[in-house]
């Protein structure tokens, strides 16, 4: 099919998705052309053979092209049929793709349409729940507590920070806020729904063992008031009458690791009725 250097070309953009994969390949080739007046006109979701004989028909009578991401076995070879009796030009841009995939893994496509953009969701959902945690780590914008889908709270290292990114891995916004007795809680704290917080709890040993290592791996002295054991117990006397006032649930997390402790607040979330 050749055009004249006065024609305006259309091509039809078909898929069984929203069409945005066809839509790219076609206006990237377009580029390579130097010219900004071709046509696309894109038809998306199409999942019946109707649609496609009204679309090779619209494109005959228009001499255009129809450049197509079918997923769906039935209406690709359908398409492929009617466009070759009716003289239509036509571009599969996906099948020789998955032809040669499914020829060289030995496994069969799924064949559902979307699947794509499914993943780049996914994908992004996840950048934005690690974004999130990142941003209000460690009580440093009291804004995060409302805006979180969950809010760890707890005395310094009781792992708030791993597992907010462990959860945020899980796209799952996370903010987390340290309690310290001689620092006021953020009123944010006591307005958030109760469903949404979890208490980080740890018995004062095991809080004594970790300080002193996390001291000594800073090369200081791991007698310092920070792992000093009475500290520690009018540490954690504070944090369970801010976590009372707060009605919030609380997990003992002396004896687990993030993974473990990540779980149980996921279990308790999703039972909840959370997404």
């Amino acid at each position: 099919m050749e055009y004249s250097l006065t024609a305006r070309p259309l091509i039809y953009v078909v898929s069984d998705s929203v069409g945005e994969t066809a839509d790219l390949v076609v206006k990237a080739a377009a580029s390579q052309f130097n010219t900004a007046n071709i046509e696309v006109r894109r038809v998306p979701y199409v999942e019946d053979k109707a649609t496609i004989r009204e679309v090779v028909s619209l494109a005959k009578e228009a001499g255009a092209i129809i450049a197509f991401t079918l997923v769906i076995s039935e209406i690709r070879e359908y398409l492929i049929s009617i466009a070759e009796q009716e003289g239509v030009e036509y571009v599969d841009i996906i099948g020789p793709m998955m032809e040669k995939m499914e020829s060289v893994t030995k496994r069969q496509p799924r064949r559902e349409p979307g699947l794509v953009h499914k993943l780049d969701e996914d994908y992004f959902r996840k950048i934005e729940a690690i974004e999130f945690a990142v941003k209000y780590d460690d009580g440093r914008d009291p804004r995060g507590i409302l805006r979180a889908d969950i809010v760890l709270v707890g005395v310094s290292r009781t792992s708030k920070t791993p597992l907010s990114q462990y959860l945020a891995h899980k796209r799952v916004k996370v903010a987390n806020v340290p309690i310290v007795p001689e620092v006021e809680p953020p009123e944010e704290l006591f307005k958030v729904s109760q469903q949404k917080c979890f208490a980080l709890k740890i018995s004062p040993e095991k809080l004594n063992d970790i300080r002193r290592e996390r001291l000594k791996s800073l090369g200081l002295n791991d007698q310092a008031n920070y792992a000093n054991i009475e500290r520690i117990k009018a540490e954690l006397q504070y944090f369970d009458d801010i976590v009372k006032k707060m009605g919030c649930e609380v997990i003992d997390v002396s004896n687990k690791a993030v993974e473990e402790t990540a779980n149980i607040i996921l279990n308790i979330y999703h039972g909840k009725g959370y997404r």
